[in-house]
């Protein structure tokens, strides 16, 4: 898995996908945001972890732009969100996010198996609720 914590930007996958975000011009990140969340939200097999750590990074920039939504505050996390800088994007964003981390902790993913595996599940879960809670204002 290459994980180095459970927090939302702590694994390669994560942290490739948010270079991938600094990279992007700006008006390409909605794009790319959607891509990652539909990968997972939108998985009727067994869900990688690669795709799962996307999906888990694009929810966190999105629950950072809700209303007192948790800050993308990690080093490995997009630079332009920690420099202050915001995204625009559609509401539906946020239930897409809650689609895609409710898949996320279903059975049939491999981050589940992964992180049940290491004995560290309820605190990989734990690390998702605030998340889900700013999706879901």
């Amino acid at each position: 898995m290459g994980a180095w914590g459970t927090g939302a930007f702590d694994n390669d996958d994560a942290a490739d996908f948010a270079g991938d975000l600094n990279d992007a011009d700006p008006g390409e990140r909605p794009g790319l945001i959607r891509e990652a969340l539909e990968a997972a939200a939108d998985n009727d097999d067994y869900l990688a972890a690669s795709t799962a750590s996307a999906a888990i990074a694009a929810a966190a920039v999105v629950a950072s732009q809700q209303p007192d939504g948790p800050e993308v505050d990690s080093v490995y996390g997009p630079e332009f969100l920690t420099d202050g800088d915001s995204v625009d994007l559609p509401e539906e964003f946020a239930d897409l996010g809650v689609r895609a981390i409710t898949r996320i902790l279903s059975d049939e993913s491999e981050w589940r198996d992964l992180w049940e595996d290491a004995g560290s599940l309820d605190q990989a879960i734990g690390a998702l609720e605030p998340l889900r809670a700013a999706l879901n204002r």
